[in-house]
């Protein structure tokens, strides 16, 4: 028999240097197992360091579920040991590397997006969902709590009283309520849902690489820094901006009319199949 924690959760592409993430382990919902992580892990980083993409999309693997949580043969073997043990952090590692990655990342939402699903989309750049999604953080009905982050990164979202209605009750929303309270960006259709989260990083594509990292960075601190510390980060990632050469090109892009080059490398028009996997 083979090996089952070793079989692809995964199936990835690049399509014109959008990367793209199936979370695909459809007999569970697309549930974030621990293999699933340590893939998702791996493959993210490879796309960092080997600097064939400029952003990535994360979805689902179908239409039933984004990710419907943690695996629940999972939750019923942790023990106090184990969350204090070493492999227990890559559930917090996982959505601190998206969010620290050079690469902005998409979550493209489609039916069930639960627990830690949810915590994974939390950490995107953005989020985006079909108008049959449906999005919520249950864990307080086991008996336990998110434990990847949830509940520090939805309430700086959408503010503390809505994150606490959402982690004490468990109960899901809907999409066009996601929407209403801030949780995803946009809504569409089903089909809409992965051009959509294309278009997003086309739109990224053509900003300068450093100065769309900065201006990530500089919203994100924006949560933890007081406002006189968050000025000064701002202004020193201003700097930097200026440094990289990029103010430059805009300017001479809008003297001369014209759309800014930013980017060096040559698009790849052709489109790389998607395959099973953690080496896109």
């Amino acid at each position: 028999m083979a090996d089952e924690s070793n079989a692809s959760r995964l199936k990835v592409s690049i399509e014109n240097r959008v990367a793209i993430i199936r979370l695909s382990d459809p007999a569970r919902h697309n549930a974030m197992s621990l293999p699933m992580r340590e893939q998702l892990v791996e493959t993210l980083r490879s796309l960092e360091n080997e600097s064939r993409a400029d952003a990535v999309v994360i979805t689902g693997d179908g239409p039933k579920a984004f990710s419907a949580g943690a695996d629940i043969n999972e939750v019923a073997e942790r023990s106090l040991a184990g969350e204090l043990a070493l492999r227990a952090q890559l559930r917090r590692e996982l959505p601190r590397l998206i969010e620290a990655m050079r690469l902005p990342t998409v979550a493209a939402i489609s039916g069930y997006c639960f627990g830690a699903g949810l915590e994974l989309a939390l950490a995107c750049t953005i989020r985006i969902a079909a108008d049959g999604a449906s999005l919520g953080l249950p864990e307080i009905k086991l008996g336990v709590i998110p434990g990847s982050g949830g509940t520090q990164r939805l309430a700086r979202l959408i503010g503390m009283g809505r994150a606490m209605e959402l982690v004490t009750l468990g109960e899901p929303i809907d999409a066009a309520e996601a929407w209403r309270i801030g949780l995803v960006n946009r809504i569409c259709t089903a089909n809409e849902l992965l051009p959509e989260a294309i278009g997003i990083c086309r739109k990224w594509q053509a900003k300068g690489p450093i100065s769309l990292l900065a201006a990530r960075d500089a919203v994100l601190r924006s949560a933890d820094l007081d406002l006189a510390s968050g000025l000064d980060y701002e202004n020193k990632l201003f700097a930097l901006a200026i440094a990289s050469g990029e103010r430059d090109e805009g300017v001479k892009a809008f003297r001369e009319k014209r759309a800014p080059r930013f980017r060096t490398e040559t698009t790849d028009e052709t489109t790389s199949p998607p395959h099973d996997g953690i080496n896109p």
